[in-house]
């Protein structure tokens, strides 16, 4: 039996089923854009942590930045014993985050903690209760942002129900003929159906929506949903789980989109 295959019945026989995985290939050690398996066999590295290597593997700044931390301390949580660099990156994001006024960074740990929390703010920020979401959108697989996510298999099937107040738009697709147009009057037609936009506390959108097809949305469009959310109070928020930090050529997202 070789190495990998068994690893891969110790893991069926330990792991939960809820962590899958889409090679049988047991990672012994990586590189850059490169990893080798436990048998010594070398491949090129298309995943990356599933997007959070932006600058690769063991990229040596970074192992140099992890053994000097690990030699003060590990961790404190900040919330009990807070420390000054916590302090200094929220201030070098916050320089970074064009919002046309003071900006302000809470760092969290995972991307469905940090839109759960994002809804949170917005709710509790306009006393509001309802979301709108679009078709195709991923925000997360806790049981809140599985309501807000756009695709049933795999992520919702069997999980339901769901919180209530999340309610969806078309996202816009001009390759297929879904005009920018056609997605804000569906936006209206949300207003007028389902949810009044005094009740709406926040619009959550992909600048580039990922698990639905990598598709970025029109400048017009992300336009046109600034105005809605000005005109009647309701807080934007761009997730960019998968899309932020330099992926799409600017450090977020919707820079793309003035």
């Amino acid at each position: 039996m070789s190495l990998n295959t068994a690893l891969d019945e110790r893991r069926k026989a330990a792991v939960s089923a809820g962590a899958s995985m889409s090679f049988p290939i047991y990672v012994d050690r990586a590189q850059n854009a490169e990893l080798w398996d436990v048998e010594g066999r070398r491949y090129i590295d298309f995943i990356g942590g599933m997007g959070a290597l932006a600058v690769g593997h063991s990229h040596p700044e970074v192992v140099a930045a992890v053994q000097a931390q690990l030699n003060r301390f590990s961790h404190t949580f900040f919330g009990s014993a807070p420390y000054e660099s916590y302090i200094q990156l929220a201030e070098r994001l916050n320089e970074r985050c064009k919002v046309g006024g003071p900006a302000k960074t809470l760092l969290l740990t995972t991307g469905a903690e940090a839109v759960e929390n994002a809804v949170k703010i917005s709710r509790a920020y306009t006393k509001r209760r309802g979301i709108i979401v679009f078709g195709g959108a991923f925000h997360g697989r806790t049981l809140l942002t599985m309501a807000m996510t756009g695709k049933v298999n795999p992520y919702k099937q069997s999980f339901g129900p769901f919180p209530g107040s999340i309610h969806r738009a078309p996202y816009p697709d001009l390759y297929r003929g879904v005009s920018v147009e056609h997605c804000l009057t569906a936006l209206e037609t949300v207003f007028e159906t389902e949810i009044e936009p005094s009740a709406v506390a926040a619009i959550v959108i992909e600048p580039l929506l990922g698990e639905g097809g990598y598709i970025p949305a029109p400048v017009e469009f992300m336009a046109g949903i600034r105005r809605l959310c000005d005109r009647h109070g309701i807080v934007l928020v761009a997730d960019e789980v998968q899309c932020g930090m330099g992926r799409t050529g600017r450090l977020f997202a919707i820079e793309h989109t003035g």
